[in-house]
């Protein structure tokens, strides 16, 4: 396919119609990478030139102002290789995940300014992460949804568990400690237990940070016992894992 990479007239370039991908957040991040290291990656699109992956360079060439951009025409396929390429090109990349130990490496060797290319730093320039130990300020933005205090946790899975529970043989005493493990499957939504903090009581809010539900300041939080939660955690994940 390299012999039919070629720069292209961007207005002759059309977007496919039923373009499933919502990528508009995503465009100013592009445009930036291009603008900052060129345009690497090229358009991919049909005979028709109707674009199979690449919708964001697009618009981020047309933020930018270009001319012309890299295209490579892939007419080798059949319309439903196409229409499936188009899908697993934009959902093999969100199969894949961050090593944040490397990637924090990575980012501490870079003086440039890594925000522009999206990703989320602090007011130090680190990785924003939501699992690192450098927690300042509350993980998750209240945005004024109003929440109830049944919407703070997700139960389904231990709903489940306890209705087969309550419908098994077991001994009452084997039931009982079954009731407690069926617990450690209850999920927390942070999102909503951040809205649901904001709007609190001030002694709620103590109470919710006494508890590690919100995280103000790290030192703190070893003070009031999330080390000793997240030690725990982090045992029952290894108890759970040598089990299988």
């Amino acid at each position: 396919m390299e012999d039919k990479l070629k720069m292209v007239g961007i207005e002759k370039i059309k977007p496919y119609e039923n373009n499933p991908r919502i990528n508009d957040g995503a465009v100013e991040s592009v445009a930036n990478s291009i603008r900052e290291f060129g345009f690497k990656v090229p358009i991919i699109v049909d005979k028709d030139f109707v674009i199979i992956a690449g919708h964001t360079r697009l618009k981020a060439a047309q933020r930018l102002g270009l001319k012309e951009v890299p295209v490579v025409i892939a007419d080798d396929l059949s319309e439903e290789k196409v229409k499936a390429f188009r899908l697993a090109d934009n959902k093999v990349e969100e199969l894949a995940e961050w090593d944040m130990e490397k990637l924090d490496a990575e980012l501490e060797g870079i003086l440039m300014d890594m925000g522009q290319f999206g990703f989320e730093l602090d007011s130090e320039g680190d990785l924003d992460n939501p699992y690192t130990d450098k927690t300042g300020t509350i993980q998750y933005e209240p945005t004024g949804e109003e929440v109830g205090i049944k919407d703070l946790t997700v139960e389904d899975k231990t709903e489940e568990l306890l209705e087969k529970i309550e419908n098994s043989n077991v001994t009452p005493n084997e039931k009982e400690f079954l009731r407690k493990a069926a617990y450690r499957h209850r999920a927390f939504d942070y999102h909503k237990i951040a809205e649901y903090y904001a709007q609190a009581s001030p002694e709620m809010q103590e109470l919710m940070e006494d508890s590690a539900l919100v995280i103000l300041d790290y030192d703190d939080a070893i003070a009031k016992g999330y080390a000793r939660l997240k030690g725990e955690i982090d045992d029952m994940w290894e108890e759970d894992n040598d089990n299988e």
